[in-house]
């Protein structure tokens, strides 16, 4: 997967004092929302897990706010310390911003933070149906590997 941004001025900012207010309200369409945690729970999220496992940043183009994303960097997957994997967590696309581009940024930015860590591949879970994330993730090539997280589909991505 090779890097491309919408525009030049498209990047990821750590969640600072300083924009924590603008991550907060990043706001997924309303039908979305079933599908994907607010911001604010993810934020928590990230707090709760030992240092390092989560990676939330902010997506900014220029200097407009226009989604979240949170990775999970070699989470122990079952708990028993016998299958670590890294992928995307969340990722929250502005209603008003969806169809820009700026997720497919979102993903092929986690999935250079896993390569630069060493990492092969990129998991993400996602609501199965067609209403949900479900064929933006198989476009961009993941592929469901036959699990499940609770009720949502597991796919991984090869990222060599």
């Amino acid at each position: 997967m090779t890097r491309t941004t919408p525009n030049p001025a498209i990047r990821l900012e750590e969640i600072t004092p300083g924009n924590f207010e603008a991550a907060i309200g990043i706001r997924v369409r309303p039908d979305q929302e079933v599908a994907v945690s607010p911001v604010m729970q993810s934020l928590a999220e990230a707090y709760v897990h030992p240092a390092g496992v989560a990676w939330p940043r902010l997506i900014v183009d220029g200097d407009r706010p226009v989604g979240f994303l949170m990775a999970f960097l070699d989470i122990d997957w079952r708990g028993d310390g016998t299958d670590f994997r890294s992928g995307l967590w969340r990722l929250n696309i502005a209603a008003e911003e969806q169809g820009r581009g700026y997720g497919r940024f979102a993903v092929e930015s986690v999935a250079g933070e896993i390569r630069s860590r060493g990492g092969s591949q990129c998991h993400v879970t996602y609501h199965p149906g067609t209403d949900g994330p479900q064929d933006f993730y198989l476009g961009l090539g993941f592929r469901p590997t036959g699990e499940t997280s609770g009720s949502q589909t597991v796919a991984v991505l090869n990222l060599t």
